[in-house]
């Protein structure tokens, strides 16, 4: 292998491997580091650790032992027209949290889980009060065990449970609501002491430190908790971190709220007024054997003996549908990861999105808006198809001066510069649409991997599922094809291990398509499809004109 070649096959691997670790970075965004309380170690470390003390307030306060499994309680199972929750009487956590629009990853015949009791997967959402004697989520409530349904003409549902203790007693109830998910959650405390009572109400979250069950090894998206406030905005925190105590930021905000994110679904603690400026502090902690506590603390009830109030706290916990969450609070809509183009993305999902509600399928829409944006891009592609035609034609020029010239490669350079000045070629006109259209393909592919509503939708035939690769590889086969022609369209270059390394590329990227969503290889393919049809014209058109002016 001369040197040219080794130069030529070291920058080509070069090439793939940063393309590779690019795609890599995007679909493993390096979290935004989070401070919170440093991470438990030892055996008091487990899922029951109470939340930590704000501020230095109750730095005093004892802890209870922890135990080192949950405890269980009575339970109400609530159903209504969107999910089915589990209430355990045990703390009065979330612990099952199910929706019946949704199907799961790997059982597409079984309602997608969120929340979930299982062993080392646990996710629960949790309450409670920080202060002396007060129930927390390791307090037993007295909760009436059964089934709560929402009836036929009914928009709310109420479950309600209590725990009395000698210095207070607390109410907790939720409040489910026909067609959101959004859930409600009401803490009334009455103070049954005999001097002031100062209770911190807290909202967290359980939960295992694993991707959600089948989700791709090759294309996997962030999983943990999320904090967003207005000074410090949207920023991820990864396990990994918390778990070496590594998590930085800011411990109180005047506004905000915590959520835990994975794949097309979330949660969130939301106060119910969004212009709500209490002050709040945020944590999260390592409870040890994989399991994690992220959470809020908010300002101290303050009551008088025998005095009441009652605080109030959202759980939104759902699919990250854009156009409902972003009214429900600042920065909700920001748990839709597009990347970092997310200025092309949005733009690009809301024009897809209007094609569907024409069209009533995904694939169909797909199809239409590579239609639009080749139109969109039609005057820059024709000019550049046009150069690319026209170096065709050249090319028995350009071969005849390699032979020429030989080895002088500036005397073969020149002429060259030449012949594309002459003939007002620009070398470099045949890249134009492949550049352009390279942001769109990024920010198309994030489009499809996060935006929900492509989960499980399904094209036609074996595609029944855009959001994830082709099961059959016939899309990326069949792209590899439209690849292949297009090179066979396009000027070959003189240099032969140039000529060699655009004949691999399309393999190259064809391997990579393998893994990507089925609606971005059916974006691709119908682009291919459409710039071959639109190369092929205009080949005959400069070729027909060519012969007319021989004769």
């Amino acid at each position: 292998m001369d040197t040219q070649r080794l130069i030529a096959f070291v920058v080509f691997s070069f090439s793939l491997l940063m393309l590779w670790n690019a795609w890599q970075e995007h679909t493993h965004p390096t979290p935004a580091v989070v401070v919170g309380v440093p991470a438990a170690k030892g055996p008091e470390a487990s899922t029951n650790a109470l939340p930590p003390a704000p501020g230095q307030a109750l730095k005093g306060v004892p802890q209870p032992v922890a135990s080192a499994q949950v405890a269980k309680g009575a339970r109400a199972k609530v159903v209504t027209d969107v999910l089915t929750a589990e209430i355990d009487a045990n703390g009065g956590d979330i612990r099952e949290l199910v929706f019946s629009k949704y199907r799961e990853n790997e059982d597409e015949n079984a309602p997608f889980r969120l929340f979930e009791e299982k062993s080392g997967r646990n996710f629960f959402a949790q309450s409670g009060l920080i202060g002396q004697g007060l129930p927390n989520h390791k307090t037993a409530f007295v909760l009436e065990p059964g089934d709560y349904r929402l009836k036929e003409g009914q928009n709310e549902l109420k479950v309600s449970m209590k725990a009395t203790t000698a210095e207070a007693e607390v109410v907790k109830t939720y409040t489910f609501t026909r067609g959101s998910y959004v859930v409600e959650v009401d803490t009334r405390i009455k103070n049954l002491g005999q001097t002031a009572l100062d209770a911190y109400p807290y909202y967290q979250y359980l939960r295992h430190g694993q991707a959600p069950e089948g989700e791709s090894m090759m294309i996997q998206t962030f999983t943990g908790p999320a904090i967003y406030t207005e000074a410090g905005k949207f920023q991820k925190v990864a396990f990994d971190d918390i778990a070496k105590g590594k998590q930085e930021h800011a411990k109180e905000a005047k506004d905000g709220w915590i959520g835990m994110v994975q794949h097309h679904f979330f949660s969130s603690w939301l106060t119910r007024d969004p212009a709500d400026a209490s002050s709040r502090e945020f944590y999260t902690r390592s409870l040890g054997n994989d399991e994690y506590s992220a959470g809020m603390i908010m300002p101290a009830v303050k009551l008088a003996p025998g005095e009441e109030k009652t605080t109030i706290m959202s759980l939104y916990a759902g699919p990250q549908e854009l156009e409902k969450i972003k009214h429900l609070g600042a920065g909700l809509d920001l748990v839709v990861d597009y990347g970092w183009l997310t200025v092309l993305a949005y733009p690009i999902f809301v024009m897809l999105n209007w094609l569907h509600k024409l069209v009533q399928n995904w694939g169909t829409a797909i199809i239409l808006l590579t239609v639009l944006i080749k139109l969109a891009f039609y005057p820059l592609s024709a000019a550049s198809y046009k150069s690319m035609a026209k170096m065709k034609k050249l090319a028995p020029r350009l071969e005849s001066l390699k032979q020429r010239y030989g080895d002088d490669r500036q005397k073969m350079h020149e002429a060259m510069m030449k012949i594309y000045s002459e003939e007002k070629i620009n070398p470099l006109g045949g890249c134009l649409p492949i550049l352009v259209q390279i942001p769109v393909f990024i920010a198309l592919y994030w489009v499809l991997l996060g935006a929900v509503e492509l989960r499980q939708a399904p094209f036609a035939l074996w595609l029944t599922d855009l959001s994830k690769p082709d099961p059959f590889y016939v899309l990326p086969v069949v792209m590899a094809i439209t690849s292949f022609i297009q090179v066979k369209l396009s000027p070959a270059p003189t240099d032969p291990v140039q000529a060699k390394v655009m004949m691999m590329m399309p393999i190259a990227f064809s391997v990579m398509f393998l893994f990507f969503p089925a609606g971005l290889v059916l974006y691709w393919l119908v682009n291919n499809v459409l710039s071959i049809l639109q190369q092929w014209r205009i080949n005959s058109v400069i070729n027909s004109a060519a012969n007319d002016s021989k004769r």
